[in-house]
């Protein structure tokens, strides 16, 4: 796929991939998807950043801050967007399998698209509200970028975990009122500082499972 894209904004890829401790290979299919993303938000509006050097900070690399807190397994991505994280994820990790639930017609399209020319053999799409997917204890993660409040992303998906699973949720501050209206029977298990190369706004990755 034809990714024509500056050399400040490659490296800057580049760059953040090391931060991060990711291979610098991944760059090209990143940057497919990037490209991909770019061609049809011109034409159906999936995502209101626009320019493609935001995009590699706000979208790529903001998704893959949280790799490292990834399990290995099935990770279903709730009300993901146009893929994010959900898509990124899929590319660094092959041992992830990524269900990316979207429920808006548009998005859903974009995403097959997206999978099926990124030959991602390990994400599928559920075109679906997450509280519709009937898939209940199936994942041991699941995760929302841009969703709701904690309690509420548990409100809508909290089903499709697994007895052991594990919701992980990316937040920008501390989140801890949202910590403390976490709904009884559920706990937040570790809350994780994030690091997003080129991004100066905090991050966090709040893990939230089932109370012992």
């Amino acid at each position: 796929m034809e990714t024509p894209f500056s050399p400040a904004l490659r490296q800057r890829l580049d760059d953040g991939l090391a931060v991060l401790g990711l291979d610098r290979g991944l760059a090209a299919p990143l940057l497919d998807y990037l490209a991909l993303l770019l061609r049809w938000n011109r034409t159906y509006n999936l995502t209101a950043i626009r320019d493609p050097d935001e995009m590699v900070t706000r979208h790529l690399l903001d998704s893959l801050a949280m790799h490292r807190f990834v399990q290995p397994g099935a990770l279903a991505d709730l009300g993901t967007g146009p893929g994010l994280p959900g898509i990124p994820l899929a590319i660094v990790r092959p041992d992830l399998q990524v269900t990316l639930v979207e429920s808006n017609g548009k998005k859903a399209r974009f995403l097959r698209e997206a999978v099926r020319q990124l030959r991602l053999g390990n994400a599928r799409v559920a075109e679906s509200r997450a509280e519709a997917v009937a898939e209940p204890g199936a994942y041991a993660q699941i995760t929302a970028r841009a969703l709701d409040t904690l309690a509420g992303i548990l409100e809508v998906g909290g089903h499709l975990l697994a007895p052991d699973g594990r919701l992980l949720a990316m937040k920008g501050v501390y989140p801890a009122e949202e910590i403390a209206a976490l709904p009884a029977g559920w706990a937040a298990l570790a809350v994780h500082p994030l690091v997003v190369p080129g991004l100066e706004a905090e991050r966090h990755l709040v893990e939230v499972g089932r109370a012992a």
